[in-house]
């Protein structure tokens, strides 16, 4: 009997994102939150940061192949992020998805999601069409092709949402096994309760749906997918390919396919070297063809459905109550302290609930004045997110405006799409999942629900946000300081709000440390310098201007006039207002360069409070990675000079110290400090040199060993991580430069024998691209006696095995 196996990787990472700025980053989810401020300040010192949350995504990728292999589908936010800053994993993803249509009959390994992984039963009819229609939108945007599948946010289930699937397309989606009720053979009368223990996962099931539609599922062996995710099976390949083969059963008489889902970073981020273990599992079956490898769309195509099935509806695979862990307190969580509980959900939900309810109407009567059907053109607008030119835009309104419309009418249209994007983000699944109100995925929620606020108030001019506070009010922390979710809001997302003044402060007051072009791209606003004056005197500087800055969001644009001083370390103060008339700005600007040339900086300072009044801005206002580029210069100066003062006590006295070391007495605690961070210092200088000096830094490794001092093991492996990655790049470029090939090798063996990991994954992807791509090539010169060629066979054979990458 026909044995076929299928593995699924559920990719989705929660954004920190800006809703003002259209700016993402990635947060990693596995780690507990407990106080917002505190992680923020990890992230902005944390080098390794940025590379740590990408680990989820690509240890799987360093596999070469295994995308083609399994099924898997990757959140929107994900594949955008990945898109901008990880384009090699994301180009990995997109050509995985087309090599699995040539593996599996012309079906694709990925599956769409559901746009902003919004918990589908808790939605309304309305936000479910848009969330399924956005969704295969985005995947036919990122991979050419229309979606076979559909992944349901926490597999949350309910007849209408599966209902909407079929109506768009969809043949089929995967559950788990506790969410099938009753099955019975297709033309049978009677049904049979199934529980996960008797559901036989090993078949594709149809369920009928309330519109006549039918819809394809297949329920995942829960108990692998168990012990994959929660017990360890990835600790052995050999004993995964084992329990996955012993799944079948000769007692069967159909086509068995064993298949499991689970989050995809359970290989290699939750289960180190995971990715290593589903590689040797997949080839270990498929080279002993032991089964045949497969995906849900190949198999549903070969073997339809004999059986079909009816669901426990309001069911996931994540909550042991249904979907209660996003509404109420059910016990469902992810660790925190005693004592805590998560009674906060209910009211936070119901806050949202009342916030998009209120705005559906106002929406709705606002846009009929401009939009033939207010709802229809939310669902196309997806393509606007896509694509945000201008004639994307105008696209957009040919088809669904009810007239031509003005430049601001056209703003108008833009601002209430924007409104209701923002009202269905606020309902992203992970602002319950976790444990506290003032967790970083709770915030993000909260901001989503400000920035739809901020729209309703500038559009209907109602008082939406104080009605919204005081519901969210009801919503209380498990934190003291926090209070409740009103709090957090005036904490976190009041002080993130961003407004065209807002825009202007941080262009005015980042120029005065970079040199911007006439026209300037900040995040998701252009800004087109008109006019602007720069004046400096010691250490102190003055600059003023004006500038049109307009939102490529909602085209909304306004003139506004800017003047900023800094005099020296974080004293920087500046204004902004709009532009009044070409004699108010001739007069302002006579006056402050008056006062500097007096040097008169209390003057300067009242004259931008007479000018822009209360709209004054500090760097403070700067958004964030900005703020942390403009410290770093204001702090490389402050550093260097404490550098010194370290550098001249430890060379002054290094021969005391190693004397005092010799006799086996412990160093002062003044000199520990002292060696500490020069050790630090200079190998972190070493390893980021364009090749980086084996003989040196092992010295500087012998000398920490004799201090016996603390090694900065995340910022030393982050710098050797990016001197290697500029190395495989320059290698990659020019791959028949032996010198380039001799350095690699060199610097991979120093990762190697260092005392704290670094991350060789580019090195390694390098590595496999040149040895498909140039060492056929090399080899076969090599074979006819070319002699610069043998040299770098050998040498690329070396950094194979260093890399631990196989070279034949």
């Amino acid at each position: 009997m026909e044995r076929y196996v299928c593995i699924h990787g559920h990719f989705y990472q929660p954004p920190r994102e800006t809703p003002w700025l259209e700016a993402i980053e990635l947060q990693d989810s596995a780690y507990p939150y407990h106080d917002w401020n505190e992680r923020i300040t990890a992230e902005c010192y944390e080098p390794n940061a940025a590379s740590r949350i990408l680990d989820a995504e690509r240890r799987i990728v360093q596999i070469a192949n295994n995308y083609a292999k399994i099924s898997f589908d990757v959140g929107p936010t994900l594949l955008h992020w990945m898109e901008a800053k990880a384009p090699e994993v994301y180009r990995a993803i997109l050509d995985a998805d087309r090599e699995s249509r040539e593996r599996f009959s012309g079906h694709g390994s990925a599956l769409a999601q559901v746009y902003n992984h919004m918990i589908m039963p808790l939605a309304n009819p309305r936000d479910r069409r848009t969330q399924v229609a956005w969704g295969i939108r985005d995947f036919e945007h990122h991979f050419g092709r229309a979606p076979e599948g559909m992944w349901l946010p926490e597999t949350a289930v309910e007849l209408e949402t599966l209902d909407i699937l079929a109506e768009f397309g969809i043949q089929f989606t995967i559950l788990a096994p506790h969410q099938a009720r009753r099955v019975r053979r297709i033309g049978a009368r009677t049904w049979q309760d199934v529980t996960e223990a008797t559901l036989d996962p090993t078949m594709p099931y149809q369920v009928r749906l309330p519109s006549g539609r039918a819809l394809g599922l297949f329920f995942y062996d829960g108990a692998i997918a168990r012990a994959v995710a929660f017990e360890g099976l990835l600790s052995s390949g050999e004993h995964f390919a084992a329990r996955l083969l012993g799944a079948f059963s000769n007692a069967r008489s159909w086509p068995q396919l064993v298949h499991i889902a689970t989050d995809g970073e359970t290989y290699g981020h939750h289960h180190r070297h995971g990715d290593m273990a589903l590689a040797y599992a997949l080839h270990h079956i498929e080279s002993n063809a032991l089964a045949r490898l497969t995906n849900y769309g190949e198999h549903l195509e070969h073997h339809a459905p004999t059986h079909e099935v009816e669901i426990a509806e309001n069911t996931s695979w994540s909550c042991a109550h249904g979907v209660e862990r996003w509404r109420s307190d059910c016990g469902c969580r992810t660790g925190g302290e005693p004592g805590w509980n998560q009674a906060w959900r209910a009211p936070l939900r119901q806050a949202l609930d009342w916030l998009r309810d209120t705005l559906a109407p106002l929406y709705e009567q606002r846009a009929r004045e401009l939009l033939r059907d207010a709802w229809a053109a939310r669902d196309d607008y997806v393509r606007v997110i896509l694509d945000r030119s201008s004639e994307s835009v105008d696209r957009l309104l040919e088809a669904h405006a009810a007239r031509p419309l003005s430049e601001p009418e056209t703003t108008t249209a833009l601002r209430l799409l924007e409104l209701q994007r923002h009202a269905m983000l606020m309902y992203t699944s992970c602002g319950w999942f976790f444990n506290e109100l003032s967790g970083i995925e709770t915030v993000q929620v909260l901001q989503y629900a400000g920035r739809a606020v901020q729209l309703a108030e500038e559009l209907f001019g109602d008082r939406t946000e104080s009605e919204f506070l005081e519901r969210l009010a009801q919503a209380k922390s498990n934190v003291p300081v926090h209070r409740d979710g009103a709090r957090l809001y005036e904490r976190f997302v009041k002080a993130a709000m961003v407004d065209l003044r807002k825009v202007a402060a941080h262009y005015a007051l980042s120029s005065l440390f970079e040199e911007y072009p006439e026209t300037a791209r900040i995040y998701c606003y252009s800004v087109g310098r008109e006019d602007e004056k720069s004046l400096e005197a010691g250490r102190a500087r003055l600059s003023f201007g004006r500038a049109r800055i307009t939102s490529e969001i909602t085209g909304e644009s306004g003139r506004l006039t800017y003047g900023v001083l800094y005099f020296g370390d974080h004293n920087l103060n500046g204004g902004v207002r709009e532009f009044r008339d070409d004699e108010a700005y001739r007069a302002m600007a006579e006056q402050l360069t008056g006062a500097f040339a007096r040097a008169d900086f209390a003057e300067i300072l009242h004259l931008l409070e007479t000018h822009f009044g209360t709209h004054t801005y500090s760097i403070r206002t700067l958004f964030r990675d900005e703020q942390r580029k403009i410290l770093d210069l204001i702090l490389e100066s402050t550093l260097s000079e404490t550098e010194a003062s370290y550098r001249q006590v430890y060379e002054h006295h290094a021969p005391l110290m190693r004397f005092v070391a010799d006799l086996g007495i412990p160093l002062p605690r003044a000199f520990h400090m002292t060696a500490e961070f020069m050790v630090n210092t200079n190998l972190r200088s070493a390893l980021q040199e364009e090749t980086p000096d084996t003989e040196r830094i092992q010295a500087l490794l012998e000398e920490a060993e004799r201090w016996n001092v603390a090694l900065d093991a995340a910022g030393l492996g982050y710098a050797l991580e990016q001197s290697l990655e500029r190395m495989a790049e320059r290698f990659r470029a020019s791959p028949s430069e032996f010198v380039l090939l001799q350095n690699l090798v060199a610097t991979v063996g120093l990762a190697r024998s260092l005392p704290f990991e670094v991350d060789l994954w580019k090195a390694q992807n390098v590595c496999y691209e040149m040895l498909r791509r140039v060492y056929p090539g090399m080899r076969a010169r090599a074979d006819r006696g070319d002699e610069e060629a043998k040299r770098w066979v050998e040498a690329f054979a070396t950094l194979g095995d260093r890399l631990s990458v196989r070279v034949l």
